[in-house]
C-alpha cells in the first residue's frame, strides 16, 4: 500500500476527466452527442488495450461468465455518459460538475433498494441532506430567472445521468463477484463504442481536422483517466482515496473560467458544498464501519494453538 501514491493517481485521473469534460463541452457545438460518445469509447480503447497487452492480461479482460451483465451495465453506463455530454454542451462546467456529485448518494439509495445492503439512520441523513444539496443547485436553472430552455434541459439531463451513474455502480458491484476489473472496464468501453457508432444512422457530421483532434483527445484522455483511477485503488483503500474525487469542482471552477469565462451562481457553490460535504460523511461513516466490522472479526477468530 502506498497512500500518497493512490491519492496522486486519483487527482490526476480527476483532472483528466475534467479536461476531457472541458473538450466534450467545446466539440458539442457542432458535433452530435452520438458522435461524441463513439469517440470517447472507441478512442480510449487504446491505452486500456496498451496496458493490457503490457501486463499480459488481454485474455482476462475478454473472459467472461455473464455476457448480459455487461450488456446491461454498458446500457446504463451509456445513457450516463450521453446525458452528462448533452448536459455539458447547455450548462457551465462546474454546474454539470457539481450535480454530478449526488450519484454517490443515489448508490446509497439504490444498494438498499436492490442490493439489499444496511443502511443506517446516519447514512441515511447524509443522504437526504446531499438530495437537498442538489435541489438548491438546480434553482438557478429551473427557476423564473433562468435564460434558456437549454438551461433547464441541461440541468435535468445531469441529475439523469448521476442517476444512471449511480445504477452503472450498482451494475458494476454485481459484476465484481464473478468478473475482472480489466473485463469490466474492456466490454463497457467496447458496447459504448458500438452504442455510439449505432447513432451514426440518425445523421453525423464530418468533422473538421481540428474538431477530429478533440475527438481523438476526449477518448485518449478518458481512457488514460479510467486507467489512473483503477490504479489508484491498487495502492490505497477507497475510503482513503475517494474524497479526492471532489477536486473535480476545483478543476471545473479553473478550467470553466478559463477556457468559458463562466462563473457559477451562489447557489450551485452552496448546493455543491452541501453535496460534497454528505458525500464525505457517507465515504467516512462507511470507514468507520469497515473499521468495525474488522475489530469484531479479529475479536471473534479464536487464537491460533500452539504448533509442534
Amino acid at each position: 500500500m502506498n497512500a500518497l501514491k493512490g491519492i496522486a493517481l486519483q487527482i490526476g485521473a480527476t483532472f483528466l476527466f475534467t479536461i476531457m469534460s472541458a473538450l466534450v463541452r467545446i466539440v458539442s457545438e457542432r458535433v452530435p452527442t452520438g458522435e461524441v460518445v463513439f469517440a470517447r469509447s472507441f478512442f480510449a480503447l487504446f491505452p486500456l488495450l496498451a496496458l493490457l497487452a503490457v501486463r499480459n492480461e488481454i485474455s482476462s479482460a475478454v473472459r467472461t461468465a455473464h455476457p448480459f451483465g455487461h450488456i446491461a451495465r454498458g446500457t446504463i453506463g451509456v445513457g450516463a455518459m450521453a446525458l452528462g455530454f448533452f448536459a455539458l454542451a447547455r450548462i457551465p462546467l462546474a454546474d454539470a460538475t457539481a450535480i454530478g456529485f449526488a450519484a454517490p448518494l443515489i448508490t446509497v439509495v439504490l444498494a438498499a433498494l436492490f442490493l439489499k445492503e444496511n443502511v443506517q439512520l446516519y447514512r441515511w441523513s447524509a443522504v437526504l441532506a446531499g438530495l437537498g444539496g442538489v435541489v438548491v443547485m438546480l434553482s438557478p436553472h429551473l427557476g423564473a430567472g433562468f435564460d434558456t430552455l437549454d438551461s433547464a434541459l441541461g440541468a435535468g439531463a445531469a441529475l439523469a445521468a448521476a442517476f444512471c451513474v449511480a445504477g452503472a455502480m450498482i451494475q458494476v458491484r454485481r459484476l465484481t463477484a464473478t468478473e475482472t476489473t480489466a473485463a469490466i472496464v474492456f466490454y463497457f468501453q467496447a458496447l459504448a463504442a458500438v452504442a455510439g457508432l449505432a447513432t451514426a444512422a440518425w445523421g453525423w457530421t464530418l468533422p473538421s481536422l481540428a474538431d477530429a483532434g478533440l475527438l481523438v483527445s476526449i477518448g485518449f484522455i478518458g481512457g488514460v483517466g479510467q486507467i489512473l483511477l483503477t490504479e489508484s485503488y491498487r495502492y490505497a483503500p477507497v475510503s482513503v482515496v475517494a474524497p479526492f474525487a471532489y477536486s473535480a469542482m476545483l478543476w471545473s471552477l479553473l478550467l470553466g473560467f478559463v477556457l468559458f469565462d463562466e462563473m457559477p451562481p451562489p447557489a450551485v457553490l452552496i448546493g455543491a458544498a452541501i453535496v460534497i460535504g454528505a458525500g464525505l460523511f457517507v465515504i467516512w461513516r462507511e470507514r468507520r464501519l469497515g473499521l468495525d466490522r474488522a475489530a469484531a472479526d479479529s475479536a471473534s477468530t479464536p487464537p491460533a494453538g500452539p504448533t509442534a
